[in-house]
């Protein structure tokens, strides 16, 4: 792996070079907190995730549940390209851009507790740049491999810049035990450029099973190493917001106690999506939104 130094910045400007011949470190460019801040947020500036142990009531959670629920047992949604099933077990996995599927979640991306953090964090008005519901029922549902969400909005959606924030709110219990998020804390500073070419249409592999713009086991060893793994838990309801270049992953749900959670990520305005830089085509806008007004 090599460093790489500090370059002018210009709208085609790759600050953040990745798929290529090898694996790149380049130290972060931008700041973690683009906002004022504050003393709540100092945790997220040093650590690269904020934990909140309750965003969500029971009883908004209980709302939010059925309509997972509904959308999951819906046979026109498992049907929609924007769902993403186990290639195992056939079960739903995923559902994207649920806030335009359904007005019960366009609501929670409205919401002032919501919205209104992003825009702290992100120093602009925000826009949605995905959203999905994940679905890990017990009895064998799949992790999502170590990596960090910025190299993929980077390479295959054309993100530039890190302004961008992802929040996923668990809408079951999150035990130590069912599949829950892991990220390395402080790895947000550093940009790890992944080695390899991104095939077309690599989206459709990589939403099941992860293969492109995958670290190396050297580089996760090296990482884990010098910043440590915090693991999740908490009720349904609670929330984590956690930076876009945090390395972070999840494992599989062997146990009989499902985890599900809804995930939004708000980009910045200023940080519209480009042209990618390291991959072909863009992907769809079911996943990388190219609709950019703003959340109201």
């Amino acid at each position: 792996m090599t460093d790489v130094l500090n370059v002018p910045t210009t709208d085609r400007t790759d600050l953040y070079p990745t798929r290529g011949t090898d694996e790149v470190l380049t130290p972060r460019r931008d700041p973690v907190v683009w906002g004022a801040g504050g003393p709540h947020l100092e945790s997220y500036e040093r650590d690269g995730f904020l934990a909140e142990p309750a965003l969500l009531t029971d009883d908004e959670v209980a709302v939010y549940k059925r309509e997972l629920d509904r959308l999951i047992a819906d046979p026109a949604v498992r049907q929609d390209e924007r769902a993403i099933v186990e290639r195992a077990t056939g079960s739903v996995r995923s559902v994207f851009e649920v806030h335009r599927i359904s007005e019960v979640f366009a609501r929670l991306v409205r919401d002032e507790r919501v919205v209104g953090r992003a825009r702290e964090i992100l120093g602009s008005d925000v826009y949605v740049h995905q959203s999905r519901i994940n679905v890990k029922p017990g009895f064998g549902a799949s992790g999502f491999y170590w990596h960090s969400d910025f190299e993929t909005w980077h390479a295959e959606d054309g993100l530039p810049r890190m302004r961008t924030v992802s929040v996923s709110i668990a809408l079951t219990e999150n035990h130590d035990t069912n599949g829950g998020l892991m990220i390395m804390p402080g790895s947000h500073r550093t940009f790890l450029g992944c080695a390899g070419a991104t095939p077309k249409d690599n989206y459709k592999r990589s939403l099941q099973m992860q293969d492109a713009g995958t670290p190396s086991d050297e580089a996760l060893t090296s990482l884990a190493d010098a910043h440590g793994i915090r693991l999740f838990t908490g009720r349904a309801g609670s929330a984590t917001w956690f930076d876009c270049n945090a390395m972070h992953g999840s494992g599989d749900n062997i146990t009989p106690y499902p985890r599900s959670n809804v995930f939004i990520v708000f980009n910045s305005v200023e940080n519209a999506a480009v042209e990618p830089f390291a991959a072909p085509v863009r992907r769809p806008e079911f996943i990388g939104a190219r609709d950019f007004t703003p959340v109201r």
